[in-house]
């Protein structure tokens, strides 16, 4: 038995990626042989919250409390040193493969009710290869009889293709970055990137800068599409899209993950609401029962 669980390959036109039953996540995606996200290795525990899908809330929420419909709630603290809880609850539970053919699988699981949130959700997760590269579609729905916030997000990282992201020119479409403590990483504002360091919408060199902010006020295509893209020193660039329900992308320089893995990929994570979201509201979902959502994400090699 290996930490990430039963691996599903999926393959299309020198294109492969292997999704994991442990977190329902990407463990690794390449293309004509380079990576596109950076892989972790079959044989170890996942890091960083590397590849997994982020639900029912993406991101930090202060002390594990919030309110909603007149009930106050109370979640487990899993970042104590902040006293936040972080990325929701599926992080490490078993997921199973509803679908899988040679390009596609769709993992699922049910988040049954629990303690701080007495809610009950389907979630499918659907991993698809083709000419555009690696498509991702969550989506989730509300199978309990009453309505419950909902947030969605994923962790992958863009490969530099070889060594660490420092030599990368990095292309981001945000124009306002979320300011946070430094303490604790929680929200307390926001900036516009204009004639700041965080300014990357023309590509720049990343360099020793870290990073680990959201940012949001995307710059979109006449798709609706926000893209951001790794320019590795190969000539290559790893892109990664987000549909118009991502409001925010999370860019993290992976400067606190164990030295082996530092800055190694760039965490690209896409958000449907910003940091802290179920205690300021900004941005959560409210789902009804019966009615599910849908958000999509990609990457390619370009």
């Amino acid at each position: 038995m290996i930490p990430s669980g039963e691996q599903f390959e999926i393959e299309h036109a020198g294109q492969r990626a292997t999704i994991v039953e442990v977190g329902g996540g990407v463990r690794e995606y390449s293309a004509d042989g380079r990576a596109v996200l950076d892989p972790y290795p079959a044989d170890a525990m996942r890091d960083g919250a590397h590849g997994a899908p982020l639900i029912p809330w993406p991101n930090r929420l202060a002390d594990g409390r919030y309110s909603f419909d007149g009930a106050d709630h109370q979640v487990a603290l899993t970042e104590p040193e902040k006293h936040n809880a972080i990325h929701g609850f599926l992080l490490w539970r078993s997921w199973t493969a509803r679908e899988h053919d040679a390009h596609r699988v769709v993992m699922g699981t049910c988040l049954r009710p629990l303690q701080g949130y007495p809610f009950a959700l389907d979630v499918a997760v659907a991993y698809e290869l083709g000419e555009a590269g690696l498509t991702v579609t969550t989506t989730v729905e509300n199978v309990g009889d009453r309505a419950c916030p909902f947030g969605a997000g994923q962790h992958p990282y863009l490969s530099p293709g070889s060594g660490q992201v420092d030599g990368c020119m990095l292309e981001l479409p945000g124009r306002t970055r979320v300011l946070t403590d430094p303490e604790r990483q929680l929200p307390i504002g926001l900036e516009p990137v204009d004639g700041t360091r965080f300014d990357f919408r023309t590509p720049r060199r990343l360099g020793d800068e870290r990073i680990d902010y959201a940012f949001t006020d995307l710059v979109r295509d006449d798709s609706d599409r926000a893209i951001t893209r790794l320019h590795g020193t190969d000539g290559r660039a790893a892109e990664l899209w987000v549909d118009e329900n991502y409001r925010y992308v999370e860019i993290y320089t992976g400067d606190t993950l164990e030295p082996s893995r530092r800055r190694r990929g760039l965490g690209v994570e896409p958000m449907t609401c910003p940091p802290n979201a179920f205690q300021s509201g900004d941005g959560v979902l409210r789902l009804e029962p019966g009615a599910p959502v849908t958000v999509q994400w990609g990457a390619r090699l370009v």
